[in-house]
């Protein structure tokens, strides 16, 4: 009996569809271990055995330092867990473990002779990233010095594992080169046999856009800006924007304001509001039929962590106009499977969507394109092939042979 222990404080996240498998395989055993709240808003996967941690609000963090502390006052949480696991006999043979909040921090100290295997979703720099890339939203020089603080526990993470799996190969980049050359980029994966294409595709002129929340590190901003132009041309189209009104990694506006408000107040007057429809957060199932149901789909983003989205609209059938930035140009082949365009040129946006709107032959040999696209490079036949060499690996800890490995997955 193999014994897998996945960690992840929003279990399952990125880990969905690997544990999954795993679980219905015989001759494994798996068990999950996440954040107790956040574990009663999932919905549990069948045969993985799910614990749950509590974690008390630290009073008076300095939010400088606040990284640290709270990652660690995590890490301990987690370890407290993994002794009782152990306390009951179970000694993972490997450990799947998300590189942030602090999780993996001890799990190398309570099972030495597990494999910890990282999830490595990213890195911060001041360079070249998410971070002082909009000019709308200059840097200050506090925000670069709490960088190095926000990748302490990021650090340590890594020192104590034995190797990390990232999604693209962008987003390896950003991590130190000492460590970026023992990951292997593989992406979470995509259920192609469930996000397909629909007969009914392309029936009605909408165009779409999805975010958890409508804020600028989506380029919401850009979006909200380009649909003027956009009406003016496509006097038919419906614009439909999915997302939430909270703020996941953008500035924080004041109490009860949203970007939502501030753009709506910037268009006024110029876009007909009736042809823009937001949905708020919808369910799973209906976000699917609504890329289904649309004929272009556009993804903005600043160079930082690749979306679900993005290749779940490719795998639909959509083709997409994305920015030409991070981890986009390794998913979108510019003229194959979609259109690139330079980041924050609304005008830009407008006249790609303008391309395809006009051009049905075109949209179709896009979108022909975006599903192959997904399914030969993205789908979880893909995903699953790439962990499971890297995993046989570490499991019999040959780690000379795991770096063969990583360069071929």
């Amino acid at each position: 009996m193999k014994r897998l222990l996945f960690v992840h404080q929003n279990f399952p996240g990125q880990y969905r569809h690997l544990a999954a498998h795993y679980a219905a395989e015989a001759g494994y055993r798996v068990v999950a271990v996440g954040e107790k709240a956040n574990l009663l808003r999932q919905p549990r996967l069948p045969g993985v055995e799910v614990l749950g941690y509590d974690l008390p609000e630290l009073q008076n963090v300095d939010p400088f330092n606040g990284a640290v502390v709270k990652a660690i006052h995590r890490g301990k949480r987690v370890a407290a867990g993994a002794a009782h696991l152990k306390r009951q006999g179970f000694r993972p043979d490997v450990i799947f473990a998300h590189i942030g909040w602090g999780e993996a921090l001890f799990l190398k100290d309570i099972f030495p002779e597990a494999r910890i295997l990282l999830y490595c979703e990213y890195f911060y720099g001041s360079r070249e990233a998410d971070v002082g890339f909009d000019r709308e939203f200059p840097l200050n020089a506090e925000k670069v010095l709490r960088l190095r603080v926000m990748n302490a526990p990021l650090l340590m993470s890594l020192d104590a594992s034995d190797w990390g799996m990232v999604p693209t190969r962008w987003q390896q980049k950003q991590f130190p080169a000492l460590h970026a050359q023992r990951m292997s980029v593989i992406h979470d994966g995509i259920d192609t046999d469930r996000v397909c294409p629909s007969k009914d595709a392309f029936e009605e002129e909408i165009i779409t856009y999805v975010a958890r929340n409508l804020e600028p590190y989506r380029g919401f901003h850009v979006f909200m800006r380009a649909i003027p132009e956009i009406q003016k041309r496509r006097p038919n189209a419906r614009i439909v924007i999915v997302g939430g009104d909270e703020v996941s990694y953008s500035p924080r506006l004041p109490p009860g304001q949203t970007y939502r408000q501030h753009l709506l107040r910037e268009i006024e007057g110029k876009a007909d509001l009736s042809r823009v429809h937001f949905t708020g957060k919808i369910p799973y199932a209906e976000y699917l039929a609504l890329l289904r149901r649309s004929s272009v789909h556009v993804y903005l983003t600043y160079p930082f962590v690749l979306s679900w989205s993005l290749l779940e609209a490719m795998s639909t059938g959509l083709p997409v106009i994305a920015t030409e930035t991070g981890g986009n140009p390794e998913v979108v082949v510019h003229g194959e499977s979609g259109c690139l365009f330079p980041v924050g040129d609304s005008r830009q946006l407008a006249e790609q969507l303008l391309l395809f709107q006009g051009n049905p032959a075109l949209r179709y040999r896009f979108a022909e394109g975006a599903v192959r696209r997904v399914r030969e490079e993205f789908s979880l036949e893909s995903m699953i092939r790439g962990y499971a060499q890297v995993y046989e690996t570490l499991g019999r800890k040959t780690m000379t042979t795991a770096v063969n490995v990583a360069a071929r997955v």
